[in-house]
């Protein structure tokens, strides 16, 4: 990810474990946040959530989003994120969530009965890096 400074890409390496605080926009307009599990394939952040989750909702409908990734080691080192979803998509969300979930917590995902798991591709346009 080229627009990410050199200094903080260990912020989006699997091995850190670094969650995203989320911010999306309600229908009238005050912000909703969620820390969730993340990664990237290089050019994107990926999000991963149920279907009609707020946050999916939100999404679908305004996309531009803002995002904040915490070192887990030092609070005070972050990206800000600023940027809009640019895809919303099934294909390979379970598979996806499954590995987020190895990641995040070393098991494979408990899914819920019913459950449509949806991946959001996000384009990074602004970033700030601090600490």
């Amino acid at each position: 990810m080229n627009i990410i400074p050199e200094s903080h890409h260990d912020l989006l390496e699997d091995n850190k474990r670094a969650f995203v605080y989320l911010a999306t926009l309600m229908s009238n307009g005050t912000p909703q946040i969620t820390p969730v599990w993340f990664d990237t394939d290089g050019d994107y952040i990926l999000i991963n959530s149920a279907r009609g989750r707020v946050k999916d909702r939100n999404m679908r409908k305004r996309p531009r989003v803002a995002l904040c990734i915490a070192d887990p080691d030092d609070a005070y080192r972050y990206l800000q994120i600023r940027g809009q979803v640019v895809e919303v998509t099934e294909q390979g969300a379970a598979e996806h969530i499954n590995t987020l979930s190895l990641k995040y917590r070393g098991h494979a995902y408990d899914f819920q009965p019913g459950q449509v798991r949806i991946i959001y591709r996000i384009l990074p346009e602004r970033v700030d890096a601090h600490g």
